[in-house]
């Protein structure tokens, strides 16, 4: 029998069912154009960059660049802390699956000597610290001292200056760092009173130098801009490099030239700008660099990088919160280093810079700060420390712009005599070292007075030369021992000193080891501390003191009364 054809159905339609499909077609596009009238326009996923015209252009594109890099390395570390836990976890799984490997485990765990506690391994690394350092002061035939800008007196450290200036024939010289972040004339005022004693060089590190190690990345358009920016191109280093020539020349052979100085006054950046890349590592972390290290600039001149100068602890609460060598993401009483940074400058400065309302304590300032930024602990109160170690790391990296000023009179320091200056001054032109400073000052964008912070120094810190004298004590135990009752007396002290340095006189060390005669350590930090009324006479005119009219009108109160 056969089979009847089979046929398709039909996909004709009646005209009612197809404009009822149109109507409703033509009825959900305007419902969906209606509700995307009420969200705003689309937004375009472009980012359309910062224009020409815009204000600061730089230093936005620089935050800009400093948020991604912080942003990739937060996801390094996330990364980095997920694959630690994944590996613990299958240890443990692995360990109780295998009852024996667990009973050797224990067995291991036993035999081994118990470790070192932590006051121990603080002060073995400062004691390494202190050997490389004292490698990099005898090895070294010129000294480069790197000075913050910003303080160059609080940056010097009498020890090291002394220990150097014992051997013969060896030349000091200062670098004043930084000078970006401070007005130009703070500057010209510290160069001025710098040479005095010994040669100083202005100088800009450059934050952006290829690395040696890597091959260099293609540069996008974006950013092209921020790397051939003025903000991250070095000045000065023509400056110095003719400076060291001049030595090479009398000395007729090449030199080694030794970099010192505190955490975070550009020591190793010094040294990648002369060398025009990334040959030391460098960073805002203190104590990055924990060993000497050779970098050959020519064939005439050798930098030698050296880890940081260890400050003594009976420096004042000041000195100790910028100058001192600690891992500042560690620390736990970050909220007392905070608290004399706060002290020595003016409220209403620190209250335009950090953009927080009036406050009564450094607590108070902490507790504003955390909120503003964003930095709160598990049920929303504010992580005053967190808040505190992000001051510090402001203060001693290059965020802030503050400005101290020098004394009115120039006196010689205790360990300095007029002797060792003459002999300083021998072997280069202070008239074109002045000149060539101020070619350098010409090429650097400064900030102005008002847009900077008065600061109050606290005069020549104290450091540690020898591997004796390091204590042992953490540095939260050197936070403890300063409570805020010793912070208010060392300020009250300070105040009633004179605004020059006295230091107790020490005696030229003549023959045998320089090594073994050094500065005596004195309980307390006899160095003075300026005052802003004095020295600052020129801050007057641009600041209003508010305090004024709150003393006045207390006192009419209580005559009245």
């Amino acid at each position: 029998m056969k089979r009847p054809k089979l046929r398709k159905a039909s996909k004709r339609l009646s005209c009612h069912k197809r404009f009822k499909i149109q109507r409703k077609v033509r009825e959900h596009k305007r419902k969906v154009r209606k509700e995307a009238k009420k969200h705003g326009p689309r937004k375009s996923r472009r980012d359309p960059g910062v224009p020409n015209s815009a204000p600061f252009k730089e230093a936005i594109l620089r935050e800009a660049e400093q948020r991604k890099q912080q942003l990739e390395e937060l996801k390094l570390k996330q990364k980095e802390a997920r694959q630690k836990e994944s590996a613990k976890k299958r240890k443990l799984e692995a360990t109780k699956k295998d009852p024996v490997r667990l009973e050797k485990k224990r067995a291991k765990a036993a035999s081994q000597p118990e470790k070192k506690s932590p006051k121990i391994e603080d002060k073995n690394r400062r004691k390494c610290l202190c050997r490389e350092l004292n490698k990099v002061i005898d090895t070294s035939d010129v000294l480069l001292l790197v000075l913050d800008a910003r303080d160059p007196l609080g940056c010097r450290c009498p020890e090291v200056e002394q220990a150097f200036l014992c051997s013969e024939g060896k030349k000091l010289v200062f670098v004043l760092n930084k000078i970006d972040l401070v007005p130009k004339v703070n500057v010209e005022k510290w160069l001025q009173y710098l040479m005095n004693e010994f040669p100083t060089v202005a100088f800009k590190s450059s934050t952006q130098l290829p690395d040696s190690t890597k091959q260099e990345k293609r540069l996008n358009k974006h950013s092209s801009h921020t790397a051939i920016s003025q903000v991250r191109t070095c000045t000065g280093d023509e400056t110095l490099l003719k400076l060291l020539t001049g030595y090479c020349h009398e000395a007729e052979k090449s030199i080694r030239v030794g970099v010192v100085g505190f955490p975070n006054v550009g020591k190793s950046s010094l040294i990648n700008s002369m060398k025009k890349i990334r040959a030391c590592p460098a960073g805002q972390t203190r104590g990055l660099t924990k060993s000497m290290q050779e970098v050959h600039i020519n064939k005439q001149v050798k930098m030698l990088d050296s880890p940081s100068i260890i400050a003594s602890p009976s420096n004042s609460a000041l000195a100790l919160s910028l100058r001192e060598v600690m891992d500042v993401e560690t620390l736990q009483h970050s909220t007392t280093l905070a608290d004399p940074i706060l002290k020595h400058c003016e409220k209403q400065q620190i209250m335009l810079q950090y953009n927080v309302s009036d406050f009564r304590n450094s607590l108070e300032f902490l507790t504003l700060l955390a909120r503003k930024r964003g930095l709160l602990k598990k049920g929303g109160d504010p992580d005053t420390a967190a808040a505190a170690r992000q001051i510090l790391c402001d203060w001693t990296g290059s965020k802030v712009s503050y400005y101290t000023c020098p004394p009115v009179m120039h006196q010689l320091p205790a360990h300095i005599n007029s002797q060792t200056v003459e002999e300083a001054r021998q072997g280069f032109s202070a008239e074109e070292l002045a000149k060539d400073n101020k070619t350098t000052l010409q090429d650097v964008r400064c900030p102005t007075k008002a847009s900077s912070l008065v600061f109050q120094s606290a005069g020549l810190t104290l450091g540690i030369t020898e591997e004796n004298d390091i204590e042992e004590m953490d540095d939260d135990d050197v936070i403890e021992e300063k409570t805020e009752d010793e912070v208010c007396g060392d300020e009250d002290a300070e105040q009633d000193q004179t605004t020059n340095t006295n230091v107790e006189p020490v005696k030229r060390p003549g023959a045998g080891d320089p090594r073994k005669k050094r500065l005596q350590k004195p309980a307390k930090s006899s160095v003075t501390v300026q005052s802003l009324d004095l020295a600052c006479e020129s801050h007057e005119d641009d600041t209003y003191d508010f305090n004024t009219d709150y003393v006045a009108s207390a006192t009419i109160s209580l005559d009245s009364a």
